[in-house]
């Protein structure tokens, strides 16, 4: 016997259309925030949907004149503990989790006269504003009583049985809600329904972190939690997607230019880490996260034009860094080369009517320098987690031929700082607090050597009584053998290996010096 296949085609959409589409019938409305919830509520009362509610919610849907079921029919409780017990009563996550397609669940909620729950609109108590508004004095009651423990709940368990309940958890999705309602006439898909709990358990996700640094201020974890809050042009290239997560406004203000692409904040990140490691007037440039020029100075703008001596050629595109105000002599100097991004913590008018002459340039103001504590990077299938890189050294151990001069151990310190944000291998010349050389990404310790003394020779720098600093420590004495012969007199490294004493006993036979930090600066 032969099937018609249109018969079949017509069998299996009637049924995922009623497997998969779900009519509200009934609702249970529960928020801290009012605002833009009257229209939902008219929708669902003309759609014939019966709402429960409780507390401040209740009593504003019977403003409204609509018909409400109070929480506590359900439970036969009233809110109890101060508010802090309300809805948590196997009577309404029955009719939240109950699987309206397994008999027993089914069988269990008519004994039990629990009714079902088809849609959850829930937020949470307003946790991170109450931290935030706190104010000295005020004690920790107040915080404490901001942590939700129903919301989360019902939002949780709503989520889960997405299969049968629409689940509703910030305000700013209710818009949609909206729009669902008024468009499909109260009914949804498993698709939109799925959408909306991988919404709720993002809300839950970043309300658990919130607390979870507020418990722990000096370990706190973050996580994509709030949505792409800026969608980026493109990736690193043109065929990928890219977003960024976060609040951009808490660390620099946009006074000019084109939208911040993907690169740009990648290497944006880089300079405002590299310039928050220094107090004198510093000034840098990054290209690709590798630091191509920097030095301090007493001005500004001498600190830009002797750091555009350590590699002019590179600077070209470049992000631009300072811890100084830029003032009109700087922007004059500064506007002779095209870059893509300068930041500074502060601008003269002046200044800024120079650098605005050309309209794509990123000009920003910097706030404040990031406070997170941890690193992510996503590799394989999972994410790497690790404590940022702070500090310059452990240790200060002079194990050369002859301790360091003044101008050598200020430079060092400098090479030392620029050489933990270069890419490993990674080697920085530094002289009179000026990098004249560098080696960066290098495969071998003794080529990143290399290469940062053919980059100092290419601009005409003379390394006689220049500093070297390198990220980790030498295998063997070749790089400093090779860096003495270019003039190079005082090294910094952090030991470690098991032949260090080659490095040292040559340090020691050339009469140079060589310190040992016990801090190794690795970056990938």
């Amino acid at each position: 016997m032969c099937i018609d296949p249109v018969l079949i085609s017509m069998h299996f959409t009637a049924t995922n259309h009623f497997i998969m589409n779900k009519k509200i019938q009934s609702a249970l409305i529960s928020v801290f925030y009012k605002d833009g919830l009257e229209p939902i509520v008219q929708l669902l009362h003309k759609l014939g949907v019966t709402i429960y509610s409780t507390g401040g919610t209740q009593d504003f849907i019977q403003k409204l004149g609509i018909p409400v079921v109070p929480v506590e029919n359900l439970t036969g409780y009233p809110s109890i503990l101060g508010g802090r017990v309300k809805t948590l009563h196997p009577s309404v996550f029955g009719g939240i989790l109950g699987r309206r397609d397994n008999e027993t669940d089914v069988q269990e909620m008519s004994q039990y006269k629990i009714p079902e729950i088809d849609l959850v609109i829930v937020d949470l108590y307003p946790f991170e504003e109450t931290v935030a508004n706190a104010t000295p004095g005020s004690g920790e009651a107040p915080i404490i009583e901001k942590i939700d423990i129903g919301g989360p709940s019902m939002i949780r368990a709503a989520a889960k049985n997405f299969r049968d309940v629409l689940v509703v958890a910030a305000k700013k999705e209710y818009a949609l809600l909206q729009e669902l309602l008024a468009d499909q006439s109260g009914e949804t898909t498993l698709e939109q329904r799925r959408n909306f709990a991988a919404k709720a358990f993002e809300v839950v996700a970043h309300y658990d972190i919130a607390i979870y640094n507020y418990f722990n201020p000096h370990q706190e974890w973050s996580i994509v939690n709030q949505g792409v809050q800026q969608i980026l042009r493109y990736g690193e290239n043109p065929h990928q997607r890219a977003g960024f997560y976060g609040d951009l406004s808490k660390v620099f203000m946009q006074l000019h230019g084109k939208e911040i692409s993907y690169n740009n904040l990648v290497d944006i990140d880089a300079a405002i880490q590299l310039i928050g490691e220094f107090s004198e007037c510093t000034f840098a440039i990054i290209k690709h996260t590798n630091v191509c020029g920097v030095a301090a100075r007493k001005t500004t703008a001498d600190a830009w034009s002797t750091a555009l001596l350590g590699d002019p050629e590179s600077a070209f595109g470049g992000v631009l860094v300072t811890n100084g105000v830029v003032d009109e002599h700087t922007a004059n100097a500064i506007n002779e080369i095209f870059f893509e991004v300068l930041i500074a913590p502060g601008f003269e008018e002046a200044a800024l009517n120079i650098l605005k002459s050309k309209k794509n340039r990123i000009l920003l103001q910097l706030k404040q320098l990031p406070q997170s504590k941890e690193q992510f990077k996503s590799v394989l299938n999972g994410v790497l987690v690790q404590a940022t890189d702070q500090g310059n050294y452990t240790d200060w151990k002079e194990e050369g031929g002859r301790a360091t001069t003044e101008q050598e151990k200020a430079d060092l310190e400098f090479a030392n700082i620029i050489c933990k944000h270069l890419k490993s291998n990674a080697i920085a010349l530094v002289k009179n607090k000026q990098l004249v050389g560098k080696g960066a990404g290098q495969t071998s310790r003794v080529d990143a050597v290399r290469h940062a003394i053919e980059k100092a020779k290419q601009f005409g720098f003379d390394l006689n009584g220049a500093v070297l600093a390198s990220d980790a420590f030498f295998p063997f004495n070749d790089s400093v053998q090779i860096a003495h012969k270019a003039g190079v007199t005082a090294f910094i490294q952090p030991g470690g290996s098991i032949r260090d004493k080659d490095s040292i006993d040559y340090c020691k036979e050339n009469n140079l010096a060589m310190v040992l930090t016990g801090m190794r600066h690795f970056k990938h």
